[in-house]
């Protein structure tokens, strides 16, 4: 009764609970392990956030079931934009493929901006496969044999693993983690023969030698590592993709509130030093308005659901 209540009043009275906003701690949920992009982000965003509003900003990692563990705490929060989900387009990937959420994806969030958008890449460890093309080989050679590993279903890593399974015609296994650094960690160690993963946590990983880079998913050839070729021009004339981070808040989020949220993430993530910082990874900031990154989803959903069906994905 007392919640009912609470959205009935906020959402009569949007434009003071937007003057009144913050007026306790924010929490901003991440649906991945410590280490993960999303996570990075968040504790890029986190601090400058609350040093604008002066209300302390908790990052809480919700690691499990591809992100609709951390889905269903923000989607059953009160709906006056304290609660945040900093996720991946494994949020869209998860809405994709899984029959039953503890959430309507549609229905019960709010987009408030797009943070950044990256590209993966295509990582072997130390002793596996030079280059793309010796990778896809071996894969012919022993088809069910070779895994890949992603950090959940419906992952963003999941989601650019099945398209490479599809465009290289391979018959790959899917290995998936709680988060990406238990992936990194078992492709360095050659347990998962190859993963495809975000820029913004493997660059440093390539960099010393402890993974090795056989391809980009962009159309050009990334400035954090122009070494490495894309994975079109290694072996798949005009294999891409691209993938991103975003933030949402629950469904009957007064307007006012979103938008207030939705300026100043975005100013924080576009601030020089935070672009310069996501663009040595190899990633790219970018700011979005409510409506667009709504529609963003909404697209990806679509999208992510024709490849999950042709590659023979299933929730497990």
């Amino acid at each position: 009764m007392y919640r009912w209540l609470a959205i009935v009043l906020a959402a009569a009275s949007p434009s003071a609970s937007a003057a009144d906003f913050p007026s306790r701690p924010i929490r901003m949920v991440v649906p991945f392990s410590a280490g993960s992009a999303s996570d990075l982000l968040a504790r890029m965003i986190a601090p400058r956030l609350a040093e604008s509003w002066g209300q302390q900003v908790v990052v809480d990692d919700r690691p499990s079931a591809g992100g609709t563990v951390a889905g269903g705490i923000v989607a059953a929060s009160a709906p006056d934009g304290h609660t945040l989900l900093l996720t991946s387009s494994a949020f869209a990937g998860s809405a994709a493929l899984y029959d039953k959420l503890p959430y309507d994806t549609l229905k019960d969030f709010a987009g408030v901006t797009l943070v950044a958008v990256t590209n993966l890449v295509l990582v072997t460890g130390p002793n596996g496969p030079k280059t793309v093309k010796e990778l896809i080989a071996l894969a012919q050679q022993k088809p069910g044999q070779i895994n890949y590993g992603s950090s959940g279903i419906g992952s963003g890593t999941h989601y650019g693993g099945e398209l490479f399974k599809l465009a290289a015609k391979i018959d790959t296994v899917h290995v998936p983690y709680r988060g990406v650094p238990e992936a990194l960690t078992d492709t360095m160690s050659g347990r998962i023969h190859f993963s495809m993963l975000p820029t913004l946590v493997a660059s440093p990983l390539i960099r010393s030698g402890r993974l090795v880079a056989l391809g980009v998913t962009s159309q050009q050839r990334l400035q954090a590592m122009p070494e490495v070729p894309t994975i079109a021009e290694a072996a798949l004339p005009g294999f891409s993709y691209d993938g991103w981070y975003g933030a949402l808040c629950a469904a009957r989020t007064p307007r006012a509130i979103i938008a207030k949220l939705s300026r100043e993430i975005g100013r924080i993530i576009m601030l020089p030093d935070n672009q310069e910082r996501i663009a040595r990874e190899g990633s790219t900031a970018r700011a979005s308005t409510p409506e667009q990154f709504d529609r963003l989803v909404r697209d990806e959903i679509v999208m992510r659901g024709k490849v999950f069906k042709a590659a023979g994905s299933k929730a497990q």
